[in-house]
């Protein structure tokens, strides 16, 4: 592999019902497989048509199991604090043999304190519990059996302990994921410093792999998922792209960094929120400068925050795959797919190469 390998990370939250919802996530992780993609990332939400749209991520990747051969099959994230670590372990080895091998499992403590109080957990004590969570998931996948009892799960987990992922937004995040030996999930935006308040967004992402990395136990492998948003059109469509970017994006400003948003433009919107919306040549110059890309071995786009269409989202992955990504240095194709399935078992001591 000679550059992070290319993933896809759905978006949910089309006005259409919730059928149709499911019917575009997939048609879209079909077409992110025939594009070339390595993988394929679905969070987990619950309660609201407009908080993300999917409460059973096991569920809708066993779909896409059955529809697709390759690419690999992602929770990006499984909110563990509030779920029976268990049953989410049970499901994950289920969707395992069904699809031949292919899972990847992002697990995080959860940025939605108001779903903790419907599962009975204190939001203030979601670190705690997932960190407890945690060892209860990986115990089972391990076939390191069921706490206090002689059980283990039917069917076994074999590998899929060494194909978790922890996602973060900090330093000690980073550091408590390598320590693990997990692989290390980062977002594609956060709220910067206040006294940093234009900061790039690898200003804060970097620090981040560097403690993951020093954490990683010897001969662990090197695995860190850079997440980005990106909506790429052809020219025809650049400015139906900026008018759909502008209400999203705008609300992003608003809830994350506490922004005024009056009297800001978009081109402003796209650079406060680590946004990159155009054509190709401006994604692939926008990509060019985030520093994050070039030391992380995967990285997956995602059209969230812009309420992009169905069409303009088959479009832009078509562009990613086939224009972005080779300009950028990211790895597609059957061989980036088999590499991703096998970097738990390849340990990584440098910088993947490709995006200077």
């Amino acid at each position: 592999m000679t550059g992070p390998r290319l993933g896809f990370f759905t978006r949910l939250l089309e006005p259409v019902s919730a059928a149709e919802r499911y019917r575009f996530a997939l048609e879209q992780i079909d077409q992110a497989e025939r594009s070339g993609f390595a993988s394929a990332w679905v969070a987990q939400h619950h309660f609201g048509e407009d908080e993300g749209g999917l409460p059973s991520p096991f569920v809708l990747l066993a779909t896409a199991a059955q529809r697709t051969s390759r690419i690999a099959l992602a929770t990006g994230v499984v909110t563990l604090p509030i779920d029976d670590p268990l049953r989410a372990a049970e499901d994950a080895a289920v969707l395992d043999h069904l699809s031949g091998g292919r899972v990847q499992l992002g697990v995080a403590s959860g940025g939605t304190p108001s779903s903790f109080a419907a599962f009975g957990q204190d939001a203030d004590r979601r670190r705690e519990i997932f960190a407890d969570h945690l060892g209860v998931f990986t115990d089972a996948l391990a076939g390191r059996g069921v706490r206090g009892t002689d059980s283990h799960i039917y069917p076994g987990g074999g590998d899929l302990a060494e194909r978790i992922w922890q996602a973060t937004f900090s330093v000690d995040g980073g550091r408590r994921a390598g320590e693990n030996g997990d692989g290390l999930m980062l977002s594609r935006t956060q709220p910067r410093p206040a006294g940093a308040p234009d900061a790039p967004l690898h200003d804060l992402q970097l620090p981040i792999i560097d403690a993951y990395r020093e954490a990683l136990p010897a001969g662990a492998p090197f695995r860190v998922l850079a997440s980005r948003t990106a909506l790429v059109v052809d020219e025809a469509d650049r400015t139906r792209a900026l008018e759909l970017a502008d209400d999203g994006l705008r609300r992003l400003a608003q809830s994350m960094f506490g922004i005024d948003t009056d009297g800001l433009g978009i081109d402003a919107l796209v650079r406060i929120t680590d946004t990159h919306v155009g054509t190709v040549d401006e994604v692939v110059a926008s990509l060019a400068q985030d520093r994050t890309l070039g030391a992380a071995s995967d990285v997956s786009f995602q059209v969230h925050s812009i309420a992009a269409t169905h069409e303009l989202t088959l479009r832009s992955l078509q562009l990613l795959a086939e224009e972005v990504a080779p300009r950028l240095g990211l790895a597609v194709g059957a061989e980036a797919a088999r590499d991703l399935h096998d970097a738990h078992r390849i340990p990584v001591s440098t910088t993947p190469e490709g995006i200077s």
